[in-house]
Formats: structure tokens, sequence, C-alpha cells
């Protein structure tokens, strides 16, 4: 308790030492009050350094709120009075203001002089908080590798002096510089870390959480990022720190404009403008612009007036040391350029921008060699054009390799969409089949492609899953007996978020990029003939390969077939539930016939003519993925394999050539009627198999029969969760087994069987990136898969599966003994997934 009766040079002390730790908590405005207070009695008691002292801690509560003016007055008042160690560290403060400011050289030659005074006095304390604040702004400046060296310094020093808060603060810095060089597990991996030894409240932690932002629109978790900055928002708000929410402002208009809102974007990006203006942050005003830049030719905008303001904002953020956003804006520059005809212009911009292609985001790069390949196509070379999209779309494989995370990889992998659209345009452009073909499979499931990453042995990670499993268990059996969930919801929603963060900071293996061999393709194929979806221009386009000839197909709208294909999973689904009258049971009957044969007219229909009645691998896209193919008229009776891509179903058949010695697991799942008498029907067949069921089917036993199998049938519930697919799971005996469960399988089963409602759908992402829990088992190896895209009843379930392995038993392939169970029994909705 400070009383007024205290010595005037301790009221001083203790006000400073007020406004210091208000500043910590995230209250500015209390900050400004009590350092103000400090600086009123230092001054009436004729102390004038320890009122310098006070002006000194008020410059960065100033920075904070956006006053760059008065923080700058402020260091200009306490200069004449501090001498030695805390003109130094004045130094370092006005360093910060002037690096907010936007005047990065400026900052930079400020740091160094003050790192120079703080030296000579010894003071680790200071010292270790220069290091911070200057490997900050070399990231800033590009310098990416400089400033981890610099960071690394500053955790060591801190750390020698016990100042494990500056350490942790500089090892949030080491993460901001990870992500800025590209090393997203790294970077998670170390924003978690850090955020679990800070305090949730305040300034420090607001602004890690924008560094965190940015490393999600990094690899594109759009939803997440704004989810961040939504509440980093408010509580920047509340605390009063202005600069820090002009900032945040500012990502958010870049998280804005990745989610296809250009309109919106612009509109935050301008506001934020405005906000750095206010606060004289010139420099930070131009990267706003520069926003409202991409913004403007995002919607499309190719403008004399666009090409002049991207032109001036590049050259005004490369003067201010801003090289990535700079880069950025000659990338824009140089493509309106080359839509306006001015080729000069171009050449110019783009040479500019040139490093780009080879350093900085993936973003940025991806960006560069699509600007490289548009000014190509200007200059009428379209072969230099297409090995520029083909060095851009190897940019962001390795990028996406590079991640180990199955959620991060099918969200980068977006990175390559306009690459991928533009290099699919020139292939139609030339009306070859091949070329198309070729095209579509450059950017089509790829996450498939890359060498599984399963993460480390980690023991938190099982228990959590454990627990997880327990809880969604018992949230399960409350929610069915009517019980409060509440509570358990919400430590179900804690689990999850704590099992995504943890799997995030799994490493991608090395990478080989793989390309699809025509004539291996035509060789594996031998009799069947293949039938490649593709969406262009929102019409539906087929690339068909018969005995080596390829053709090109013109069908339906992608939108109508949709509608069809929506129309016939509803009346499955009637049809599963037995629910209704026998009229109204004919009546789906009959809706489903006509949903079908209006999907097969618009689809394959056309395409009878060449593929006949052979064997089919089709390859279908988008939503497509969930159709319910025996269904249509056109699949009848024959064998028919569905596939993720092309080059997908050529790895698997390679990889049917290698049988295992694992032999056959069967796995019944609890609540299931049908389950334990079809596991043991099985079991007769596939003497001697490991069966387990009842509650010898447990999370741990399942995936330890699982690992190495060469056949597994699993005859239990699943559930496919659209909010996160990743959690999408077969219930068994202690719970769900998710897909981060069988990210754990060292190797997974050679063939599976999942005689289960909806287990073979998945989420999908552009590039037909596919999450769920059907696509983990083919990430993972598993080289044939049959499952269910629709609800099918139990006793219909276990009929289809007695027949089909019966046929199995019998040496047929899994896609010919699916397709004869198929029509023995009358059962739709299951599909042979994968090498066939």
């Amino acid at each position: 308790m400070l009383a007024a009766t205290d010595a005037p040079e301790s009221l001083v002390v203790a006000s400073r030492a007020l406004g210091l730790a208000y500043r910590e908590l995230g209250d500015a405005d209390a900050a400004d009050q009590y350092l103000r207070k400090a600086i009123r009695r230092a001054e009436a008691a004729g102390l004038d350094r320890r009122a310098g002292e006070a002006r000194m801690s008020l410059v960065g509560v100033l920075a904070d709120r956006g006053d760059l003016a008065a923080a700058l007055a402020e260091a200009d008042a306490a200069a004449p009075v501090l001498r030695g160690a805390d003109a130094g560290r004045l130094l370092a403060q006005r360093a910060l203001v002037l690096g907010r400011a936007g005047r990065l050289d400026d900052a930079l030659a400020s740091y160094r002089e003050a790192l120079r005074q703080v030296r000579q006095e010894r003071d680790p304390r200071f010292e270790a908080g220069i290091l911070n604040n200057l490997g900050t702004l070399q990231v800033y400046r590009g310098e990416v590798r400089l400033a981890e060296a610099t960071l690394r310094r500053c955790v060591e020093v801190a750390s020698r002096a016990g100042l494990n808060h500056l350490a942790t603060l500089a090892r949030a810095n080491l993460a901001f510089a990870a992500m800025r060089r590209g090393d997203i597990p790294r970077a998670l991996a170390l924003f978690d870390e850090v955020e679990n030894a800070l305090d949730t409240t305040g300034g420090r932690v607001a602004s890690i959480r924008l560094d965190r932002a940015e490393a999600l629109l990094t690899v594109r978790l759009v939803g997440e990022a704004r989810t961040v900055l939504a509440s980093t928002i408010e509580s920047l708000k509340a605390g009063g720190f202005a600069a820090d929410l002009a900032e945040a402002r500012l990502m958010l208009a870049r998280a804005e404009l990745q989610d296809e809102d250009s309109e919106a974007a612009t509109r935050t990006a301008v506001a934020a403008r405005d906000d750095f203006a206010r606060q004289g942050r010139v420099g930070w005003a131009v990267l706003a612009e520069y926003i409202a830049v991409q913004a403007r030719a995002d919607s499309g905008e190719r403008s004399e007036q666009l090409l002049l303001v991207a032109q001036r904002v590049a050259g005004e953020l490369a003067r201010r040391g801003w090289a990535v956003p700079a880069a950025h804006s000659r990338i824009v520059a140089g493509r309106v350029a080359v839509a306006l005809g001015r080729l000069t212009v171009a050449e110019r911009e783009l040479a500019e921008a040139g490093s780009a292609r080879n350093s900085g985001p993936v973003g940025l790069r991806a960006s560069a060699w699509e600007a490289t390949a548009l000014h190509r196509l200007a200059q009428h070379d379209r072969r230099g054009a297409r090995a520029a999209l083909v060095a851009g779309l190897r940019v962001v494989e390795e990028h996406t390799a590079s991640l180990g995370c199955t959620e991060l990889r099918v969200h980068a992998a977006e990175w390559g969409q306009d690459l991928a659209s533009l290099g699919l345009y020139l292939a139609f452009q030339s009306r070859r089949p091949r070329a198309v073909l070729a095209w579509a499979e450059r950017w089509r499931a790829g996450a498939l492609r890359l060498a599984p990453a399963r993460p480390p042995h980690d023991p938190w990670l099982a228990e959590t899953l454990a627990e997880l499993r327990g809880v969604v268990d018992e949230l399960t059996k409350a929610a069915a007996e009517g019980a409060e969930t509440r509570a358990l919801r919400t430590t179900q929603v804690r689990l999850e978020r704590e099992v995504r963060q943890r799997s995030r900071h799994t490493r991608g293996a090395r990478h080989q990029p793989s390309r699809l061999s025509v004539r291996e393709l035509v060789e594996a194929l031998g009799e069947r003939a293949l039938i490649e979806l593709i969406r262009y221009d929102e019409t539906l386009v087929a690339v068909t390969a018969v005995e080596g000839r390829f053709r090109l197909w013109p069908l339906g709208g992608y939108d109508d077939a949709l509608r069809a294909m929506g129309a016939m999973r509803f009346f499955l689904h009637r049809l599963a539930r037995r629910h209704g009258t026998a009229a109204s049971l004919e009546a789906a009957r009959k809706g489903l016939r006509h949903a079908a044969d209006q999907l097969d007219a618009d689809v394959l229909r056309p395409l009878r003519g060449a593929v006949g009645d052979r064997e089919l691998v089709i390859v279908p896209t988008g939503r497509l993925h969930a159709l319910p193919w025996s269904a249509l008229p056109s699949i009848a009776d024959r064998p028919v394999t569905i596939a993720p891509s092309a080059q997908v179903w050529l790895n698997a058949t390679g990889a049917t050539r290698r049988r295992r010695n694992g032999g056959a697991v069967l796995i019944a799942g609890p609540g299931l009627d049908h389950a334990d008498a079809e596991v043991t029907a099985l079991h007769a067949r596939y003497e001697p198999a490991v069966a387990l069921t009842g509650e010898e089917a447990s999370a741990d036993a399942v995936r330890t029969a699982l690992d190495g199998a060469d056949l597994a049938h699993i005859a239990a519930h699943g559930r496919f969760r659209t909010d996160n697919p990743l959690f999408s799971f077969l219930y068994l005996a202690d719970g769900p087994f998710m897909v981060y469960d069988l990210e754990r399988l060292a190797s997974a089963p050679r063939q599976l069987v999942l005689s289960a409602c909806d287990t073979a759908l998945s989420a999908v992402r552009p590039g037909d990136e596919l999450t769920g829990v059907a696509s983990a088992f083919l990430s993972l190896g598993t080289e044939t898969l049959v499952a269910s895209v629709t609800p099918v009843h139990d006793d219909e379930t276990r009929e289809l599966m007695v027949a089909f392995h019966d046929r199995l038993a019998a040496d047929l392939s899994p896609a010919r003994a699916l397709a004869e169970a198929t029509r023995t029994s009358g059962v739709l909705g299951f599909v042979c997934f994968g090498a066939g």
C-alpha cells in the first residue's frame, strides 16, 4: 500500500513498477496512468533520472497504444537525463517504436547501437530483451536464418540469467521465424509450448496468437485462423492495445482474402490502413494497402490504375525493408501488366520479383511461378509456361510433404489450385486427352501419394486418445439415457483440440515426387477401362483409357450430377431404415431408379461406346466420391474399382504383387446386431484367423491385430465426422477407434472390409484431397478396401458380406467378388476402393 508520507523516490519507483505490471497484464490504460504518475512525482521531487526511466517505460506503452509520435517524443524527453545502460535501453525502446512505424533500417541501426552500449554494462536482462526484439525485426526484414541465430542467443542469455519469462518470449519469436522459414510443424510446436508457459492474458500473448494465426494461414486453415483472430481482436480492444489491434485487423484481411471474400478483405484492409495512418505508422499503412491491392486483383480487376498502385506499393515496401510483400506486390503488378498487354512492364516487374520463385513463403513462391507462366504465355511460349507451372506445383508438393499431419497436408495442397487450373486450361486448349489426364493427375489426391508420416512414439498422445475414447464412450451412453452431457462435451472439445495440436507437430517424410506413367498405366489396366472424371468450368469431362487409346468426353453439369446423387442417397437412406408403408418404400425405390438413371445418362452412358462391358476403374471428382456406384444402370453387374486418382490406383496395383503373411483378422464391434454372427460365420472360412469380439475388441487389441494383417474384416458401427473428418471412427468395445488411432499403425492391412454404414465417406478438399476412415487406410498402405458410402440394413449387410467372402475365398478379385455379391443380394451402397 502506497502512502503520501512515503519517500518521494519510493513512490516513483512503486508507481513505475505498477505501470510495468499493468502493461504485462494487458491493461494499457492503467499502465499509462501509473507511468505518468511516476513522471509527475519524479519531476516534482527533482528526480530527473527517475523521470527519465519512467518516460522510457512509457515509450513502450504508447507504442502498444499506437501513438508512435507521442512515444518518440517521450524518448526524446528522456534521452538527456539517461546515461550508460539506461541510454542503451532507451535506444532499444526507440528501435521498437521505429520498427512499428515500418522504419526497419532505422530500427536496425538503433538496436545495434543499443546492444553495443548494454553489453558494456553487462546487463543480461536488457541484452536478452534487445536480442529478442532484434531477432523479430530481422524476421520482418526477411533475414530469417540470421534472426534464428539472434533469438537462440537471446534464449541462451536469458536462461543463463534465470530470466525464464524472457526466454519463453524469445521461443515465441523462434516460432514466428520457423513459420516464416516454412517449417510449420516446428512453429506450431513452439507456439503450443509458449502458450502453455505464459499467462493467457495481455498484449504479449495476443501478439503470439497473431503469429499463430499467420502460421495457420500458411497451411490454409482459414476457418481456425479466423477464430483465433476474432478472440484476439476482442482481447486487444479490451486491453487498449491499439497497435496490436491494427495488426490483427491486417491479419484478418489476409484471412478474408484467403477465404475468397475479396470485398470483406478490401474493407478490413482499408480500415487497418486508416488505423496505421492515425498511429503514424506509415510503413504498416503501406502493408495494409498491399492487402487491398491483392484483394482488388483477386476480384478480377485488371486496370491501369491498379497497375500503378501495385507498382507504387511495391516500391514503398521495398524501400522500407518489407522484402516478401514487396515481391508479392510486384507479382500482382506483373500479372495485371500481362493482362493489359504491357509486356515490357510485366517483364520488368516479374524480373524484380524473380527471387521470390526460390525463396520466401510457399504462397509467394507459387504465385511467382504462376506469374512467370502468365508472362511466358503472353510471349507465346507455351512450353515455358508449362515448365513454370510444373515448377510451381513442385514447390507446393515439397511444402505439403514437409508436413506430417494429414490435416495440414490436405489444406496446404490448396496453394497449387491456381497453378493446376492454368495447367488444366492449357491442356484442354491442346485437345490432347493424355495431356488433360496428366494435368488432372498433377493436382489430385496429392496427400495420398505422399509417404505416410506416422507420428513418433508419443506416450502423451496415446494416453490422450485413450482418455478421449473413454469420454466419448461415456458421452454416448449418457446421451442414450437422457442424462446431462455438457461437462462431457466440454471435455471432449478440449481433448480433441489437444490431439489436433499435438498431431500437427509431426514432420513430413522425405519425398520422392512421382508422375503418372502412361505406359505403366496402360500395362496395368490390361483389359480394364479407366474413366477419370474432371470438373472443368462447372461441367464434367471424362478421360477414358481403353487398350492404350485415350479419349476426351464432354459430359453433363457437375451440379446436376450432385443433385441426382443427393436424391439417390436420400432414397437409399429411406430404404435402409425401412420406415414407412409399403407404398412409400416402393415410391423410394422408384425415386432411386429415376435419380440413378438420370445421373447415369449424364455421366456414364455417353462413354459406353468407348468402355463397352469392361471392368472399370473410375476416378471421381469432388463430392462424387460419395456416389453409390453400384446403383447406376451402366454399372449393372460389372466389377468396378473406385480410386482417388489414377496414380494412387497404379501404386496400389503395383503393391498387390507383394502378399503378406499376416493372416486374417475378424473384428466385431458392440451394438451391431449382425456383427458377432458375421464374424463367427467368416471365422470358419479363414481358419486360423484372429477373431476379436465382445470386450476383446478394444482399441489397443484391434490396432495390434490390424498391424501387418493380410486381410481384415471389421463389423462395427461407424460415424463420419463432417466437422472434423480425422475424428471419424469405428465404434469398438471401449469406444471410438479414430483416424488418429489408425495413423499409429506401422503397417495397415493389405485388404480391408468395413462392414459398417458410411465408413467410406470422406471430406473432399480442393484438389480432391480426401480425409476420413477409408482414405486414412489407403494413405497408410491398404491396397484394396471395401466399405459403404450409405447406410445398409444389418441383415442385408450380413448377407452381402457372406456372399462376398465366399467369392473372395474362391480367388476372385475383391472388385469382382463385390460385384457378384451385390448382384445376388441386391444390396447397394458398398464400394470397392484402391486396387480392386
